[in-house]
């Protein structure tokens, strides 16, 4: 029974931060479309969709795991563009290699994959309530 009730809170959650990842993804592509939203706005949601990635795979992880991990994920990505062997040129010449590897290296898109996993966790930790280990949440 309480085996039952763990593993459906889990898929609860997995659901909801699928379903905030699509939404975020979405506003990232607004973002880039609406012309008075500056650039480093899309960056930071691009951080947070990766926040929201990492949550789905890892629902029972705390926050600060979470966001140190996608931190650093999002910071790898930013080098990889660094990078340049023929390959992965051509990859980011694809539409998924465009929005995933990106084009080339800012030192403003690290600030801003900063300010957005900051601001998520942020967010996360003020939001939400957590029940035991964090293994389901509910809106205070």
């Amino acid at each position: 029974m309480l085996l039952t009730k763990v593993f459906l809170n889990l898929k609860k959650s997995r659901i909801y931060y699928f379903l905030i990842f699509l939404c975020t993804i979405l506003l990232g592509i607004l973002s880039r479309k609406i012309f008075f939203i500056p650039l480093w706005i899309g960056d930071s949601l691009y951080a947070v969709m990766i926040y929201f990635l990492v949550r789905i795979f890892f629902p029972t992880r705390k926050a600060f795991i979470i966001a140190l991990f996608s931190l650093l994920l999002c910071y790898c990505i930013e080098f990889l563009q660094l990078y340049e062997a023929e390959w992965i040129v051509e990859l980011r010449k694809t539409l998924f290699g465009r929005y995933v590897l990106g084009q080339g290296f800012l030192w403003s898109d690290i600030l801003a994959y900063t300010f957005g996993i900051i601001f998520i966790f942020l967010i996360e930790k003020f939001t939400l309530k957590y029940k035991i280990h964090e293994t389901g949440f509910r809106f205070k």
